[in-house]
């Protein structure tokens, strides 16, 4: 069964936090979807797969990245809206 998420929550900027935890355990999950930084220390991501695979990105994103937990952690369904083409983007 495939379920999206929009996942927010805030983190300190850590420089290669998208890409090196985010996008890599993702991807990792063969997750889709993207990830940002919407503030300064305010990080959205929008991820999509098989639900086992949801829960286990969401299980990493709660124990946080090296020393960084992240606080203020939202969740809530998405409606996948476009075609991630099964890629998971960080958007800038």
């Amino acid at each position: 069964m495939k379920k999206c998420l929009k996942i927010t929550f805030i983190s300190e900027k850590v420089e290669g936090f998208l890409h090196d935890f985010v996008q890599k355990n993702a991807r990792m999950l063969h997750l889709e979807g993207t990830v940002q930084f919407i503030e300064p220390n305010e990080v959205s991501i929008v991820a999509c797969g098989s639900k086992e695979n949801i829960d286990a990105f969401l299980d990493i994103i709660h124990q946080g990245f090296e020393s960084h937990l992240p606080e203020n952690v939202s969740v809530e369904p998405f409606l996948k809206e476009k075609d991630y083409r099964g890629i998971f983007r960080i958007l800038e």
